[in-house]
């Protein structure tokens, strides 16, 4: 069976289920292709039930703050069943039927099914093959990656997928990997009571954010009781009677559960790149500032290697679908790209690091303010952790990168992202009025404080 459109996705993850979408709002004929649930990970695995858990324990944690302040170290029953109920919503069982009614309802045709590129603007799927008369889009997405540790193969460790479908607690939990999957799930985790030992290859937890922010959340880490080993390579896996024994650089740990958090790999080793001139190997598909991988072509997500974020599928999806339609527009920029970990504190961060701008040979100018010096931090008291670093080309006199670690971190972020993406003068953000007693207040003290 062979069938002529205007366009095939192939992945229909956030980004390519809305450029579908959008493909078909704008008259023309679709082909929307994914083997797994429509909508990609976010929904069912990522963003969506692990902040709902995230917001389960933190209310856990909350209430344990008040209680305590309130000279009663005990969680009431409302704070527990709250959060018990937040948390068995994020536990429930999804399927994307509602996704692919709402692609069907919007003009896209959806098939089941694992695509294949078979030559230029050519897909297969399955028994049958589709020809795109304007292209294809790729939007493939990643799978957790799994490390080659001695055992592990062997043994019925967890990823994040089987983390959020939990609905019995273990009494205790190794994580290997503190990046920001392995950082939310553990302390999500230890809230609710679990014993939680975490192993980190690197020098420090959440290694691609800024020293100032992974010192702080490893602090709290350390005061929630959180075991943090870093510097440490996990050496082997064994699971014997219901019970798991890492090898942490010869000291032995035990866990009744395993997670497996060390990144993810993108899905492209099965999708026939061979076939339109480009390597099968390949960990990532360049493109051009317009989403373009080759001639009718696009990808998008993922797999371009611009931030594993959702934020980074949808805003490539817009560029992607207007290079399709032929029209106009702003070509893809990431030199403001941001991202946040949702622990507490949450670390949000947008554009580069103070050690990558002196890479580039910058003249860096920065700043700190530790948050609990702020008006909002002393008022805020337990929980108030946190810090605002300003990353400066004093040359330019812009700030080319950011980062906003406290309570309510990712929200104060939005007005850094303005600043970097924009190129606002600090001069200029220092003349704004910054709202009293607010966090994003604190943004004017570190401003004050840049040399």
């Amino acid at each position: 069976m062979s069938n002529e459109v205007d366009v095939v996705v192939i992945g229909l993850g956030p980004g390519g289920e809305s450029a579908a979408t959008k493909l078909a709002q704008a008259g023309l004929e679709v082909i929307g292709v994914d083997e797994r649930l429509v909508g990609g990970e976010c929904p069912y695995f990522g963003c969506v039930p692990t902040k709902m858990m995230v917001r389960a324990a933190n209310l856990l944690a909350e209430g344990r703050r008040v209680t305590t302040m309130a000279g009663d170290s005990t969680v009431t029953p409302h704070w527990q069943s709250v959060a018990q109920r937040i948390s068995r919503e994020a536990t429930d069982g999804w399927d994307d039927k509602v996704a692919v009614e709402r692609l069907e309802k919007a003009g896209v045709r959806f098939v089941r099914g694992h695509a294949r590129l078979t030559g230029p603007r050519a897909v297969s799927v399955d028994d049958q093959s589709f020809t795109a008369r304007r292209g294809v889009l790729l939007n493939t997405g990643t799978a957790p990656t799994v490390p080659p540790i001695d055992g592990l193969a062997d043994a019925p460790y967890w990823t994040n997928r089987d983390a959020v479908r939990v609905t019995e607690l273990p009494s205790s939990l190794i994580v290997i990997g503190g990046g920001a999957i392995g950082a939310e799930l553990c302390q999500a985790f230890a809230r609710f009571g679990v014993d939680v030992t975490v192993v980190e290859n690197a020098d420090r937890i959440l290694a691609v954010e800024e020293p100032e922010a992974s010192g702080v959340v490893a602090d709290v880490f350390a005061a929630e009781g959180i075991r943090v080993l870093t510097g440490v390579e996990a050496r082997s896996v064994a699971y014997d009677e219901g019970r798991f024994t890492v090898d942490a650089d010869g000291e032995m740990l035990h866990a009744d559960k395993l997670l497996v958090a060390t990144g993810r790999r993108t899905n492209l080793s099965d999708i026939g790149l061979d076939t339109v001139g480009l390597d099968p190997q390949a960990r990532l598909i360049e493109t051009d500032p317009r989403m373009r991988a080759g001639e009718g072509l696009w990808a998008v997500g993922d797999m371009t290697g611009k931030g594993a974020f959702t934020h980074i599928s949808m805003y490539q999806a817009v560029v992607a679908v207007r290079d399709i339609l032929g029209e106009d527009g702003p070509e893809a920029d990431y030199r403001a790209v941001p991202r946040v970990t949702f622990t507490d504190p949450e670390v949000g961060s947008v554009g580069i690091t103070e050690q990558q701008a002196r890479d580039q040979d910058m003249e860096v100018r920065v700043a700190v303010s530790p948050l609990p010096g702020s008006t909002r931090g002393w008022i805020h008291q337990a929980g108030n952790d946190g810090v605002i670093k300003l990353v400066e080309d004093a040359r330019r006199g812009v700030l080319v990168g950011a980062t906003s670690a406290g309570p309510a971190g990712g929200e104060v972020l939005s007005m850094l992202t303005t600043a970097v993406h924009a190129e606002i003068p600090t001069a200029t953000l220092r003349s704004m009025i910054y709202a009293y007693p607010t966090f994003h207040r604190a943004v004017e003290d570190a401003l004050g404080r840049l040399e």
